[in-house]
Formats: C-alpha cells, sequence, structure tokens
C-alpha cells in the first residue's frame, strides 16, 4: 500500500480546499478523498480520523502512476505536535503551506467555523475579544469540536507557526505559497507545486474557485448533522466499521444547508486594531520569507 508523501499543512481560508482539489485532477498526484482527515494534530479535539489503519486506507486507491501522495489537513500547522509526528511516521515528507494576510484570514476563520457550528457568536469583533478565554475551553457551547480553534489570534500568526516549522523541517522539504500570489496567477504558483512535488506539467489552465464565503440557511439543521455524525462515528467504532466509510448523506444534507454569498467589508476600527495586533508576526513572516509584506500593515481595504 502507498503511503503519503507531501503535506498540505495549512493555514485555514489561505487557498488549501482549491489547490488540494486541483492537484487531485492531476495523472500522477493523489489527494486522499477525504480533505483534512487531521489525523496527526492530537494536540487539538479536531481529529477526524482516529485510527492509524483508517488514515492509511484514505491512500489504499493509490496506483503505481501516482508518485506524489498527499493530504491536506490546514490545522497541521498551528498544532505543535501534527508535524513532529508526521516526521517520526514518513520522514522525509514534503509540506505545502500557503499564506494570507492574517487580518483578512481570522475574518475568514471566523465566518467558517460559525457555518461549521463551532463557533456561536456571529459578530466578529465580540469573538476576536473572547480569544484568549476561548483559549482556555470558556465561553464556547457543547457544539464547539475545539475552543483552540476560536483563538483566533493564536490561529491566524503564522510567522509564529512558520518558524517553529522551520525549526523542525529543513527549508528545501517546505513550499511557501502566498494567497495574494495564487490569485493573481494562479497557472504560476500551481507550476511551482508541481515542480516542488517532482511531477511533470498536465496543461491545467482552468483554476476555479473552491470554498468561497457562505452561510447555513437553517442553523438547526447543522446541529442535527453534527449530532448524528458523533452517533455515526460511535456506531462505526462500536462495530470496528472504518471510520472513511459512509453514505455520504449527512455531507449531502449539509451541502444543501449552505448558501453563498459576498462577504461584507470589515469595519475600519476593526481592521486597525486587529492589524496592530497581528503587526509584529507580519514582520517576523515578511523575514522568515525574505518577502516585504508592508501593504498587509495599511488598514485600507476590504476583510
Amino acid at each position: 500500500m502507498k503511503k503519503p508523501n507531501f503535506f498540505i499543512i495549512g493555514a485555514p481560508k489561505c487557498g488549501t480546499t482549491s489547490l488540494a482539489a486541483w492537484l487531485s485532477e492531476h495523472p500522477n498526484i493523489y489527494m486522499s478523498p477525504a480533505k483534512e482527515p487531521h489525523f496527526f494534530n492530537t494536540d487539538l479535539k479536531y481529529i477526524n480520523v482516529a485510527s492509524f489503519h483508517d488514515y492509511l486506507l484514505l491512500f489504499s486507491k493509490a496506483t503505481k502512476q501516482h508518485t506524489a501522495i498527499g493530504e491536506a489537513s490546514v490545522f497541521y500547522l498551528f498544532s505543535k505536535e501534527a508535524v513532529p509526528r508526521i516526521e517520526k511516521v514518513f520522514p522525509g515528507a514534503r509540506y505545502i503551506v500557503m499564506v494570507r494576510n492574517p487580518v483578512d484570514m481570522a475574518y475568514s476563520l471566523h465566518e467558517q467555523q460559525v457555518v461549521a457550528g463551532n463557533e456561536h457568536i456571529d459578530d466578529f469583533a465580540q469573538a476576536w475579544r473572547l480569544s484568549e478565554k476561548r483559549a482556555k475551553g470558556q465561553e464556547v457551547t457543547r457544539w464547539c469540536r475545539e475552543p483552540k480553534l476560536l483563538d483566533y489570534k493564536s490561529v491566524c500568526k503564522l510567522g509564529e507557526q512558520l518558524e517553529r516549522l522551520f525549526k523542525t523541517v529543513p527549508r528545501d522539504r517546505v513550499l511557501i505559497l502566498v494567497l495574494d500570489d495564487v490569485k493573481e496567477n494562479p497557472r504560476r504558483e500551481y507550476l511551482k507545486v508541481l515542480d516542488f512535488l517532482g511531477v511533470p506539467d498536465d496543461g491545467r489552465t482552468e483554476f476555479p474557485v473552491y470554498n468561497p464565503a457562505k452561510e447555513r440557511r437553517w442553523p438547526w439543521l447543522r446541529k442535527a448533522v453534527l449530532t448524528a455524525g458523533k452517533v455515526s462515528r460511535v456506531v462505526k467504532t462500536t462495530l470496528g466499521i472504518p471510520s472513511i466509510w459512509g453514505t455520504g448523506i449527512l455531507t449531502k444534507v449539509d451541502m444543501i444547508n449552505l448558501r453563498y454569498r459576498p462577504r461584507p467589508p470589515m469595519p475600519p476600527e476593526l481592521r486597525a486594531e486587529i492589524t496592530q495586533y497581528f503587526r509584529e508576526d507580519i514582520l517576523l513572516l515578511s523575514s522568515l520569507l525574505n518577502r516585504d509584506f508592508s501593504a498587509w500593515l495599511k488598514v485600507e481595504g476590504n476583510g
């Protein structure tokens, strides 16, 4: 059975869903059919595939033509345990990291957490100011799978997380993509990834965007899906059924409950406050990547 040799480890709301989808269609790349198994982040309660046996089953359909085999779990970068664990199990693996302005990332991540049912506070400013309490497991509901993911101040400190990553993995095994660059010229950045993975150009010219801004039509239905999902996981564990097996009914119901909409701009005063908070981390990221991100420190623009 083939095993993964590369990982898209983050960050959330930085374009990883689109990149994983593009790569999954390359003839020499096999992507886990389940995005975000989050098997290795054992310091977080956000784990979608719990056993190593089930995890390896995600790659059971990879063939000889697949020279690059990977998965995408966006909280591996934030996790302090994920990458060290991967290094022990799959030494020599390659890592792809996608980053963006952390101010925009925090705003977008909050929306995603609301949609996922992990976050119960719709107002971003209020949720942002509760970050420290969320890190301690406070000010959350029983529907929250992992309070640490609502600590937007920590989750979006990409400079700090990259600095930790580089202490564990040599830089030649890490590829950093900036979402601004991907939006500007997706084919150029896509080719960087193919070169990094050692696979040929498949001639892709279309780069559709996945996972845009959205909201739930009926929040109560999301809670019902979450409850049913928990019951399903318990039943599968009891009966010894692989967690990756399922009918997909809950996923289909969940998708029906989604609707896409434009994201409103962040209020300028709030944007200024959050930009100031991330200032030092943005400068650290600039230093690590030898890249000028001074435009991210300007308050003008939308979130």
